[in-house]
């Protein structure tokens, strides 16, 4: 049975395959699941692909609001400009 958390590395794993894999693909699932490994399985990548897509569609619709990477950006410098 496959461990229900993803890592970071099957994360960009996941991102690749499905870059490579698109929907034409025959038996894309099973590509996916290989491609990422670390025992995930076809049903385990099928959840994490509707997961993306739910996410995506909240995101597009207004309902998750995106992070404020500017001011993140500013904060970073601050923090460096402080450090020297």
């Amino acid at each position: 049975m496959a461990s229900s958390g993803w890592t970071r590395q099957q994360n960009k794993m996941f991102e690749r395959a499905l870059a490579v894999y698109d929907r034409d693909t025959p038996d894309r699932w099973q590509n996916v699941a290989t491609f990422v490994g670390g025992g995930k399985t076809v049903d385990d990548v099928r959840r994490h692909y509707q997961r993306l897509v739910e996410d995506v569609r909240r995101i597009e619709s207004g309902d998750v609001p995106l992070p404020n990477y500017r001011s993140s950006a500013a904060n970073d410098e601050q923090r460096y400009m402080n450090y020297n």
